[in-house]
């Protein structure tokens, strides 16, 4: 896996209420991944990212809503989340620090 591609598949934190409640009790972080991205290439781009130890990943496919606009109905995107369990005593931060 070339260092370019580990750094575009991953595409942005899931925050919301069930994502913290699984990082406080399960030390797990939820990440917006690229639909094509393997367990593996989620695996090497967390770890060389953040600099943390990866224990387990597991994804799931997220079907896209259908949703009612203006102009008739129109539908959101598919996109793959992934679950990341990280070792014992490792952490990350996404606090806003200004």
């Amino acid at each position: 896996m070339s260092e370019a591609r580990l750094y575009k598949v991953i595409l942005a934190p899931v925050i919301s209420e069930k994502t913290t409640r699984v990082a406080e009790l399960a030390n797990q972080v939820v990440f917006k991944v690229i639909k094509d991205a393997t367990k593996d290439e989620i695996r090497a781009a967390v770890e060389k990212v953040f600099d943390v130890k990866v224990e387990q990943v597991r994804v799931l496919n997220v079907k896209g809503k259908t949703k009612r606009t203006r102009f008739g109905l129109g539908r959101r995107s598919d996109w793959k989340k992934a679950y990341v369990s990280l070792a014992e005593g490792q952490e990350i931060d996404f606090a806003i620090a200004e």
